[in-house]
């Protein structure tokens, strides 16, 4: 279970804090949904989630324990929004070893399989695939890492529709091992699978309902 506890963002050089007092719960096998637009800081809550950047005041708790930024890299993975920009790799193969240099192939199987790239080559060039196929990439790199938390940024971003609803079929699917907390501008794609949704604006996190995000209303409600 994950918990936020008054969770503030304040770096020095921002007359204002970035996240003010965010509040939030996540079970396991669960999807959370924090929907809102460029600016209001849900690349930055998922930055500190993944232990890139440092919160200001607050507390972040997996179950019992409270996580230290080097706890939260080993807790969760974070696929960015334009994932293809970070690949390193010449090849598949080189992408998922990266860091993993023993890594054998059983693992890398069952990761390729895991998100449908089961047939993808291993010699295939990373910046070569489809849209879709590096998303899936980006997830297998991070499910290598057998996280407990995958953390993704606008995942359905520039992607058509048959792309869009291939991926939100994987995250319903990955969300029966791991816990998910997606950040995304647009909810249409995925509100359906999400178990708990949040609205997230200038900083400050509310409960939202799935049915008025799609609408495009939503009532407040403080976030617990």
């Amino acid at each position: 279970m994950l918990y936020l506890k008054n969770l503030t963002y304040h770096p020095t050089a921002s007359p204002t804090a970035i996240l003010k007092a965010i509040n939030l719960e996540l079970a396991p096998q669960q999807m959370g949904l924090i929907v809102g637009p460029s600016g209001s800081g849900k690349s930055t809550l998922l930055e500190i989630l993944a232990g890139l950047a440092q919160k200001t005041s607050g507390q972040i708790c997996w179950r019992d324990q409270e996580l230290t930024p080097e706890a939260l890299r080993q807790l969760g993975g974070l696929v960015f929004q334009f994932p293809e920009r970070h690949f390193c790799g010449h090849t598949v193969l080189e992408e998922l070893r990266l860091g993993h240099p023993e890594l054998n192939s059983d693992k890398i199987y069952q990761a390729l399989d895991a998100v449908g790239l089961i047939h993808l080559s291993l010699q295939a060039e990373p910046h070569a695939l489809s849209g879709g196929q590096q998303r899936r990439l980006a997830l297998a790199v991070q499910l290598i890492r057998q996280p407990y938390l995958l953390l993704l940024d606008e995942p359905t971003a520039g992607l058509d529709w048959s792309m869009r609803r291939q991926l939100v079929t994987l995250l319903a699917k990955l969300k029966k091992d791991w816990s998910l907390l997606v950040v995304s501008h647009d909810a249409a794609d995925l509100t359906a699978i999400a178990d708990r949704c949040w609205t997230l604006s200038h900083g400050q996190l509310q409960i939202a309902d799935p049915a008025s995000l799609i609408s495009g209303e939503n009532s407040p409600q403080p976030a617990v």
